[in-house]
């Protein structure tokens, strides 16, 4: 894997499908899952113009975010109050084409860590389903990962979308969640983290 470099200057926002695309075309090759999940993502959205939006019933991108303590040793990881299992932070484009500034957003919206710091590049892909709730039918997620970098003393604020939040050491996440892509993120990101230290 090539190495990026974390920043914590402001995030541009907007953005195009145009813009979404490339951000996907330039995601880390850090698994064979993750990169079958990226020719599935350009091609849905190919076919999909709408793909940033909602109202995309069939499916829809989303942002994700994978961060790691300041020691880089651990991941915070919440659990979905939803889904009822154990995730990273995430959630919809709404329209946003810059899904690195999705992934902040969502990172800092469901955690209050303040001083995130974001690395250049996302680094996996993941298309899953979403099963039936309420009054929004099964679809899918095409989601893009990103390395978040916490600051040291970093404070937990969490939101109402998740039952709890903790960091974890890989071992201990092993315990905690048998979501293989969720180990497969913590792997990628923590190598990631300590090779850019």
């Amino acid at each position: 894997m090539s190495i990026g470099t974390f920043h914590r200057s402001e995030l541009p926002s907007g953005g195009s499908i145009l813009q979404a695309q490339q951000e996907v075309r330039n995601a880390l090759s850090s698994s064979p899952e993750s990169n079958k999940a990226r020719e599935k993502i350009l091609k849905f959205m190919r076919a999909h113009n709408d793909a940033l939006h909602r109202t995309c019933v069939e499916g829809h991108l989303t942002g994700s975010a994978l961060i790691v303590e300041n020691s880089r040793e651990r991941v915070l990881v919440m659990l979905h109050k939803k889904l009822g299992i154990w995730l990273q932070p995430g959630g919809h484009a709404d329209g946003e084409g810059y899904l690195s500034n999705v992934s902040y957003r969502e990172a800092f919206e469901e955690t209050g860590i303040r001083g995130l710091a974001l690395w250049s590049n996302a680094i996996d892909c993941d298309v899953h389903k979403i099963p039936e709730y309420g009054n929004e039918k099964e679809h899918f997620h095409y989601d893009l990962t990103y390395l978040l970098l916490a600051p040291e003393n970093a404070v937990i604020r969490r939101n109402h979308e998740s039952e709890d939040m903790r960091w974890v050491t890989l071992e201990e996440l092993k315990k905690l969640s048998g979501e293989e892509r969720l180990q497969r993120l913590a792997r990628v990101g923590l190598q990631l983290a300590n090779e850019t230290s």
